[in-house]
């Protein structure tokens, strides 16, 4: 069983082992007058596809991820620091989203390492697109904006990598 606050995650070896949990559950938690959420209770076989969400990740087959809402909601607070036509300096722009970053890679910093480049890709690309702006140019960063601003460029101003973060937290010795 794997328990934060009042979330519960139990692990079992066939279906019939985890209805038989199921039922203890539910018959401790009715001793203790509360109930399970019947939306979010169910039997999930991780090892297929499909697998579940719990704490903001995505979990299956063996590997985990964070889920699409996570991600959206991460995106959601990029998009409010970089909108095109925001008129502070890149460096202000950085430090106002590194913290949303490092944060967000803290968290998930146990996901699937492919997670971390289509993350950063992105964000390079809304910073891209405010640059864009800045010389009279329309739409998202991309094209030859890739070697106008470089990734390099970026990391240069100080953003913060979670795919670099990612390979150096794998690479470190504890």
């Amino acid at each position: 069983m794997i328990r934060y606050a009042d979330d519960v995650v139990i692990l079992c070896r066939s279906r019939e082992e985890a209805e038989a949990a199921l039922q203890m559950l539910s018959k401790l938690l009715t001793e203790l007058q509360l109930k399970l959420h019947s939306k979010k209770t169910k039997i999930v076989n991780a090892t297929e596809r499909g697998g579940f969400d719990f704490l903001g990740y995505h979990l299956e087959r063996g590997y985990r991820w964070p889920s699409k809402k996570s991600v959206t909601k991460f995106r959601e607070a990029i998009r409010k620091k970089t909108k095109r036509n925001n008129g502070q300096s890149m460096q202000t722009i950085l430090a106002d989203i590194n913290p949303i970053i490092r944060g967000w890679f803290n968290y998930f910093k146990h996901s699937h390492r492919t997670t971390f480049p289509t993350i950063d890709g992105w964000v390079r690309m809304r910073l891209r697109s405010i640059l864009r702006k800045r010389h009279g140019c329309r739409g998202r960063g991309r094209g030859l904006d890739h070697l106008r601003w470089t990734n390099k460029y970026f990391q240069e101003l100080g953003l913060f990598t979670m795919k670099e973060s990612h390979h150096i937290l794998c690479h470190s010795s504890l």
